[in-house]
């Protein structure tokens, strides 16, 4: 019985320090990328970089906790193998679907005309499909020490390549966004990750609740990320673009450390699922949501004190953010951690149909305020991230109190 919570410390551990190596190297890359290229030169690899979050969103963690979640639900691996084949045709599909809208929107973009990026978009797409599902199948094994080396390994390989590409004097942005797309390359190392066996009941459909998956996820990591691009389309110079990328990255360390952490989460929530035990699942939704609103409130000033002499420290004198808004991007990346655990809650419960409802609502009063601010373009980009963050985990949270009242009742 003590080899049970001793595993289950080893294995946090483990994901904890993968998670911030993952991290750090992160920002290596980065850092590494607008010093060799400056601001301006780097803003079509700071768009790169927000994209592969959306992909990350919509295909990788997507599938990642799917696999998780549908081997602990069904006992087995049959319901993902069934599933192997759709999973393939649709992410064979939507690559190039999205390489053509990224070539047809280059100029808005990456300010460019050539096809280096748009050809990028694909690999990533596809490379993020695979890092998903073999990350997945790791974590439905328990294999959590490799869960963590993949982690380390996927940015290590970044860092690598951009730094060689430093030293020897590049300057081309295709290439360090060449060096980003080579960080898929990890998805390679456990090819037995995804030779599945035939055990387990396949009356589940879960391609419906991958599907929902990542249409929610791609919704919220729209909301994390995607302010570089909302700034880049709606007029901001490619300086705005990288500072903005920068502050975002900096604020969600904490965010993708937790991403890495939360890979135990998704088979012991599945597990209150199963069990039916739906008081316990209604105490951690409220626990959640407390401890989110009163670390959000803290997270506020402390951003505004330390990420104004950290962002130019980091990235570059010519990268700089007021306190003000190094406070609005914090709090509201705390808020983000949150969303996250409940989007596990909601995979769980089988009802990401409901974090798609959530998100869609939430975008509304962030398009709104978007819309009709008066304040500069940088500033109503980084106010209504926090807006939707807010609105986000308010509906979610009903979602998940809907979905653990059906469960009572069933």
């Amino acid at each position: 019985m003590a080899a049970a919570p001793r595993r289950v410390a080893r294995d946090s551990g483990l994901l904890a320090i993968g998670s911030v190596l993952n991290g750090l190297l992160a920002y290596v890359f980065f850092a590494t990328v607008t010093r060799a290229l400056g601001a301006e030169t780097a803003a079509p690899v700071s768009v790169l970089w927000a994209y592969w979050s959306f992909a990350a969103a919509a295909l990788a963690f997507p599938l990642q906790h799917w696999a998780a979640r549908s081997v602990t639900a069904t006992g087995g691996e049959h319901g993902v193998r069934r599933s192997l084949p759709a999973v393939a045709a649709a992410v064979l599909t939507l690559s190039p679907v999205v390489g053509l809208l990224a070539w047809l929107g280059r100029d808005s973009l990456f300010h460019r005309g050539d096809a280096w990026f748009p050809i990028l978009v694909v690999l990533a797409t596809v490379g993020s499909a695979l890092t998903g599902l073999v990350r997945g199948m790791l974590q439905a094994r328990e294999r959590f020490g490799a869960v963590a080396t993949a982690l380390v390994m996927e940015n290590l390989i970044r860092c690598v390549v951009s730094l060689v590409l430093a030293a020897s004097g590049n300057h081309h942005p295709g290439a360090y966004g060449l060096a980003l797309v080579a960080g898929y390359v990890t998805g390679l190392i456990w090819p037995w990750a995804l030779r599945m066996t035939f055990q387990g009941d396949d009356h589940e459909s879960p391609l419906a609740l991958l599907g929902g998956a990542s249409g929610g996820q791609l919704l919220g990591q729209v909301a994390l990320t995607g302010g570089p691009v909302l700034l880049a389309l709606a007029g901001g110079g490619p300086a705005e673009v990288t500072v903005l990328f920068a502050g975002l990255a900096l604020f969600r360390a904490p965010y993708t450390l937790a991403i890495g952490m939360v890979a135990q989460l998704t088979a012991r929530f599945t597990t209150l699922v199963v069990e039916r035990q739906s008081a316990t699942l209604d105490r951690l939704r409220t626990r959640l949501v407390v401890a989110a609103v009163v670390l959000a409130a803290l997270a506020a000033p402390v951003g505004a004190w330390v990420g104004r002499p950290i962002l130019p420290l980091v990235f570059g004198d010519d990268v700089e953010m007021s306190g003000r808004l190094c406070a609005v991007l914090a709090a509201a990346s705390t808020l983000a951690i949150a969303s996250l655990v409940v989007t596990l809650l909601l995979i769980a419960l089988d009802r990401t149909g409901g974090q798609v409802r959530a998100w869609a609502l939430a975008a509304v009063p962030g398009a709104a305020y978007f819309a009709l601010g008066s304040v500069p373009v940088l500033d109503r980009t980084c106010w209504a991230f926090l807006v939707v963050e807010a609105a986000a985990l308010a509906w979610m949270t009903v979602e998940v109190t809907r979905g653990t009242a059906r469960l009572q009742a069933a």
